[in-house]
């Protein structure tokens, strides 16, 4: 009668393999150690201090004082500034975002249709996302200046249009025409690429059934390339919310409080009046709003981005 084989060989390949991946699970704890201390020195740690400042009237100098909600209160009930900043803010963030949206999947979207010249068009636009925020505002300062190029324009096509800066209606929409310059040509280059990646297949199928340009865009183009929009509709919606160096370059949060945004309001009350407490506060009240609307698009997504499987 022929034996049962050994269990032994089995039980050490078994012992082999948790010992494996033990040692590998040991070697990826000290790989990944290094960006976990980064990650926890750089920015929970930062995090967490900046929401137990929220809670505090810390002012730089002197002993800070655990003060509750106080901070929170009086930042949605007694501040007369804080409405009109959150209404700056969003004025901004929709403006900007639809505009950015528009113009680089328009853009996209022509350079991808021309026979030559498209790595040049595309790195003539994506250019200024390498500029410094700071520098390119300072530039359009130049340019917006009372007095200066934009002014002369205006005048020599005789446009009634006030100078931007100085215009409290009009002050916002210089802020609007800095970022689209310095920020489309990074969703110009996400959606070209998108739309390179379309299997001509499907479009050259349309094109055989008699579909038009404007159908084949709006039936197969689109719904492809909703994923990569989602993407970039998201992104570009978080760093419109958080808005600073544009403002700061150019206007100050003025002509009065016309053009100030919360990314603005933080530096001026932590940094300017040395309310660190108070500007914390505005910090979380600002994360909690991006949380909320990323979320919500998260939600909303479903209905509109269509995932190629």
């Amino acid at each position: 009668m022929q034996s049962k084989p050994s269990a032994a060989p089995s039980r050490a390949g078994t012992g082999r393999a948790k010992a494996m991946l033990r040692d590998d699970r040991r070697a990826a704890f000290w790989f990944l150690l290094p960006s976990f201390l980064g990650l926890a020195v750089f920015l929970l740690l930062p995090l967490a201090a900046s929401l137990a400042l929220s809670f505090t009237n810390w002012q730089l100098i002197g002993q800070s004082k655990f003060v509750g909600w106080r901070n929170y209160v009086n930042l949605l009930t007694i501040d007369p500034s804080f409405w009109q900043i959150l209404r700056n803010t969003f004025h901004f963030t929709i403006e900007y975002l639809v505009l950015n949206i528009v113009i680089s999947l328009t853009m996209a979207v022509w350079i991808s249709n021309l026979r030559w010249g498209k790595r040049f068009f595309r790195l003539i636009f994506f250019l200024p996302t390498f500029t410094p925020l700071i520098g390119s505002a300072i530039v359009w300062l130049l340019i917006f200046t009372p007095g200066g190029f934009a002014d002369w324009f205006f005048s020599a096509l005789h446009l009634p249009i006030p100078n931007l800066l100085t215009s409290p209606d009009l002050a916002i929409q210089a802020i609007v025409i800095v970022s689209l310059w310095s920020g489309f040509g990074y969703n110009l280059l996400l959606f070209g690429a998108a739309l390179e990646a379309i299997p001509s297949t499907y479009l050259d199928a349309a094109a055989i059934d008699g579909a038009s340009s404007w159908q084949r865009f709006w039936r197969i183009k689109l719904p492809l390339i909703s994923p990569t929009l989602f993407f970039g509709t998201v992104m570009t919606a978080i760093t419109s919310l958080q808005v600073f160096d544009q403002v700061y370059a150019l206007t100050r949060g003025g002509p009065g409080s016309a053009t100030a945004t919360l990314g603005f309001s933080i530096y001026r009350t932590g940094f300017a009046a040395y309310k660190m407490g108070y500007a914390s506060a505005i910090a979380w009240v600002l994360f909690v709003i991006i949380m909320a609307l990323t979320i919500l698009q998260l939600r909303v997504q479903r209905r509109w981005v269509h995932y190629d499987l």
